[in-house]
């Protein structure tokens, strides 16, 4: 695997993990890289520094350090998604098939849905991902939240 760091035709920064490079210069020419941030395909490598090991690292080294970028990303990922998109709560499979069918006004939702509501959402068409949990030290009224998930957590976002 490989990181890279990617930008947009609009400067919008990210990182894409791809199995080598002739994947990402295959999944670019395809038009298959998408800007998280702005739906953009336009999307070229960044300048990066190269990575120069500095020492033998442990293979768990290794893959811990993976760990801790992924988890980084994934925390991102909410995070911008949280702040950009509308909560809908319960209200998630109602309001994606609304917007999917055009009864209610194309945004960005987020939400709960079970595992059932989610395969039929899938079977109708409409595009849906699930939202990665990401270690929260408050929850959205603010309040502190313990280490363990609530149920809500426990279900599909």
């Amino acid at each position: 695997m490989i990181k890279y760091r990617l930008i947009c035709d609009i400067e919008h920064e990210f990182e894409g993990w791809f199995r080598d490079s002739a994947d990402f210069d295959s999944q670019s020419n395809e038009g298959l890289i998408e800007c998280p941030a702005c739906g953009s395909d336009e999307v070229r490598k960044a300048v990066m520094a190269p990575a120069i090991a500095r020492g033998k690292a442990s293979r768990q080294e290794r893959l811990a350090a993976i760990h801790k970028d992924m988890a980084k990303a994934v925390e991102r990922a909410r995070t911008y998604v949280e702040k950009n998109f509308d909560y809908v709560g319960e209200k998630f499979p109602e309001e994606a098939r609304k917007i999917h069918y055009g009864e209610s006004k194309e945004r960005g939702i987020y939400g709960e849905a079970s595992g059932k509501d989610v395969k039929e959402l899938i079977d109708e068409g409409v595009q849906i991902a699930p939202l990665p949990s990401a270690a929260k030290k408050t929850d959205k009224a603010g309040a502190p939240r313990s280490s363990a998930p609530s149920t809500a957590d426990k279900k599909l976002n």
